[in-house]
């Protein structure tokens, strides 16, 4: 469990702060999207969570951030890596090996594991990502899919409760970015891994996720399910949120009473949404019992 109460963060040598009184509980099992726009505050929440806000990121910490009951401001990072897996933006920056199989067994042996646990941990991490061809592979013959992949085999190789991506699609391409995904959710749904994603493609994030957290200038202001928060169009569009196209064109449909249900997120949704709508008719005028002369 992630508990955030009253979090405010300000950068060392800023005026102004990156975090505004979050509060905010992600339980265990959870799968959860933080969308905003450039600047919102999203990287500095995931720092807070990963414990580099104020370990490696000093400032102005107030308020409580604690995991599993572990204060991140009393814990120092190694601890809290072993509870938070991370995955970063940049990719590239967080590999420390030449090749696949190093990389993984790099954080198995730093993190003290069993000696006799290492092989079945590295062959069960390459298999669940689906990367077993990609043992022997160097890390620069890659793709940027397939390293996105080893990341994140490389950190359920440690067994962490809880996993952390910043944009982990930012530079993929449509059927890469799903692939990430289709593996995020299997982790969530096969070994209850929470999942927390910052991620700015909405219509892709919003098929995967059980919840979202919607952020603007350091603050929170949305928070719960998919429909429910994609209830909120003009909230979502003045805080720079880029919506689906289908729910904005839902939005217009509802505005207009040809359309009464949820607003639709997913392709799927905007297809019976539309014909629903063209199947519309309009009520019948009563004829006027009056004769016009």
């Amino acid at each position: 469990m992630i508990r955030i109460k009253d979090l405010s963060f300000r950068y060392r040598g800023s005026s102004e702060y990156a975090l505004s009184r979050i509060n905010l509980e992600i339980p265990p099992g959870d799968f959860l999207g933080i969308i905003g726009s450039s600047g919102a505050g999203k990287s500095t929440l995931s720092y807070g969570i990963n414990g580099l806000v104020p370990h490696h990121f000093p400032g102005d910490f107030y308020g409580e951030l604690t995991i599993n009951g572990l204060d991140t401001i009393t814990a120092d990072t190694e601890t809290i890596a072993r509870q938070v897996g991370s995955v970063f933006q940049d990719i590239d920056a967080q590999m420390v090996a030449s090749v696949v199989e190093d990389e993984i067994l790099f954080g198995l042996e730093n993190f003290g594991v069993p000696r006799e646990e290492i092989e079945e941990r590295l062959e069960n991490a390459l298999n669940a990502a689906g990367i077993a061809e990609l043992k022997t592979r160097t890390i620069r013959s890659l793709s940027g899919g397939q390293k996105q992949k080893v990341a994140i085999a490389a950190i359920t190789a440690l067994r962490p409760g809880i996993i952390l991506l910043d944009e982990p699609t930012g530079e993929l391409d449509p059927q890469s970015s799903w692939n990430i995904f289709t593996y995020l959710k299997a982790l969530n749904d096969r070994y209850g891994i929470t999942i927390i994603v910052i991620e700015q493609k909405i219509p892709l994030l919003c098929e995967f996720v059980k919840r979202l957290a919607v952020m603007d200038k350091g603050a929170l202001i949305l928070e719960g399910d998919v429909p429910a928060v994609m209830r909120h169009v003009d909230t979502l569009k003045a805080a720079g949120v880029n919506i689906p196209r289908v729910t904005e064109l839902g939005s217009k449909f509802a505005a207009r009473s040809w359309y009464y249900g949820e607003l639709p997120y997913t392709l799927a949704q905007g297809k019976v949404m539309m014909g629903q709508v063209l199947s519309w008719k309009q009520p019948a005028q009563k004829e006027s019992p009056y004769v016009a002369f």
